[in-house]
């Protein structure tokens, strides 16, 4: 919990509770489904908690507003991003039935009525979101092929509706189609060596009819 208060000194009491139910919730599901690996649950809040929280360094979420999570895995980033804007709602999808079922519990768990989570596949619904986050489901093409008729044409946030995407190393060869893009070195915000080469990639995207 330390390392959050570090970079987030203004959580409320509920989301200090929240977080740190975070690591024995995930601890007692991983035994059960495997949904990080052995050796990262050591490292739950740095390498999942508040690498998923680096989008918030990038853009904050309003009240009402609605994020799409695509491959959301055990619930990253969308579970750390949901409680620290409780006011915003988050749709996370998976194509793995147990991990979606891991999110509901995790979810449940902590009282996050700001939560839908679904076994789906992105491409496969019409819903608009204000911006779809995702950690490294795929190479940025192909990811923006399934996911631009999601976003809203409508933006209500400082940056126009588009896609939040935590990768790293070097992007220049995947990101060649997409002059718009702009990479934001978590480095820059977090000072542990784990963030290093780790980024958010930032995508605005045209609304689609």
């Amino acid at each position: 919990m330390n390392i959050l208060k570090k970079y987030f000194p203004d959580l409320t009491e509920e989301q200090e509770i929240q977080f740190s139910e975070l690591e024995k919730l995930y601890t007692e599901w991983n035994s059960k489904i495997n949904v990080i690996s052995r050796k990262d649950i050591e490292s739950l809040y740095e390498r999942h908690i508040l690498h998923s929280l680096g989008i918030a360094k990038i853009q904050g979420f309003k009240p009402k507003a609605k994020i799409l999570d695509v491959g959301t895995g055990g619930g990253f980033p969308g579970i750390p991003l949901a409680i620290l804007f409780p006011e915003t709602h988050f749709y996370l999808v998976d194509v793995i039935a147990k991990k979606i079922k891991v999110v509901n519990e995790v979810a449940t768990a902590l009282g996050l009525t700001n939560v839908k989570a679904e076994q789906r596949r992105a491409g496969t619904f019409e819903d608009r979101f204000d911006f779809i986050v995702s950690r490294a489901v795929t190479n940025m093409p192909d990811f923006v092929k399934w996911v631009r008729k999601n976003v809203a044409k409508k933006s209500s946030h400082e940056l126009q509706n588009g896609i939040l995407y935590l990768k790293g190393g070097d992007l220049t060869e995947e990101l060649v189609l997409f002059p718009k893009a702009v990479e934001h070195e978590l480095s820059a915000h977090f000072e542990e060596d784990f963030f290093e080469t780790k980024k958010v990639v930032y995508l605005p995207v045209k609304y689609k009819v």
